[in-house]
C-alpha cells in the first residue's frame, strides 16, 4: 500500500466533500463526508447500516453510532456531527431497515473497498487536490485538521487507537512548516 498524506488545505477538503453533492451523487457525497468526519477506516464505514444511524420507529437520526472496529475489535462510539447529519438527511430517501448505508442499489450489498477508493480518488484527481488522496488519506485528514483546530494529540491518539504518541504524530504527517507555524504564532507583546 502506498503511503498517503492528509489533505492539509481545508478548502481542498471542502471542495472534495462538495464535489459529489454538486453532481447529485448523494451516496458518494455521504461516503466522503463520513470518511472525513469520523476517522473510521473504510472497512468500518462500509459495514454501517441504516439501522445504525436511523431510528425507523421514531423517524429520527441517532446522536451517535456504536461500532466494533474490524481491525482492532474495539468498540467505538462516534458522535454524528451536523455535517454527517446533513449528508444523511439528503440521502434519507434511500433509507431501508437492514440496508447498508453506502450500498449498491443493484445488489443490495455494501460497495467494495476498491469502489470506495475509486470514488474518492476520482474526485481528488478531478479537483487536482493531491496525488494520492484516497480513503486512508481522508482518515488522516480528520486527525490533521482536528490537531490544527486545537484538539490534543492525546485525544486524537485515542480516536485512532494508536499505541504511542509517536505513531500519531507520524500518522498526521506533521511537517517542519507546522512546527514553524507554532513558533511564529505566539506573540506576547503588549
Amino acid at each position: 500500500m502506498a503511503y498517503t498524506e492528509p489533505i492539509r488545505d481545508a478548502n481542498h477538503v471542502k471542495k472534495l466533500i462538495e464535489y459529489y453533492l454538486k453532481l447529485g451523487q448523494i451516496r458518494n457525497y455521504l461516503l466522503v463526508t463520513l470518511t472525513v468526519h469520523t476517522a473510521l477506516r473504510i472497512s468500518d464505514i462500509l459495514r454501517i447500516r441504516w439501522d445504525d444511524v436511523y431510528d425507523f420507529v421514531n423517524k429520527r437520526f441517532f446522536e451517535s453510532i456504536t461500532i466494533t472496529e474490524k481491525k482492532t475489535k474495539k468498540i467505538k462510539i462516534i458522535a454524528l456531527n451536523a455535517n454527517i447529519l446533513t449528508a444523511l438527511t439528503k440521502y434519507i430517501d434511500s433509507a431501508r431497515s437492514g440496508a447498508f448505508l453506502i450500498g449498491n442499489k443493484r445488489t443490495g450489498k455494501a460497495i467494495s473497498r476498491i469502489q470506495a477508493y475509486r470514488i474518492i480518488r476520482a474526485a481528488s484527481e478531478k479537483l487536482q487536490l493531491q496525488t494520492r488522496a484516497a480513503c486512508h488519506a481522508l482518515r488522516k485528514t480528520f486527525g490533521y485538521h482536528s490537531w490544527k483546530n486545537g484538539v490534543s494529540l492525546a485525544v486524537i491518539m485515542e480516536i485512532y487507537n494508536h499505541s504511542s504518541l509517536a505513531v500519531t504524530k507520524r500518522y498526521l504527517g506533521i511537517t517542519q512548516d507546522d512546527i514553524n507555524e507554532a513558533y511564529l504564532s505566539l506573540d506576547f507583546t503588549a
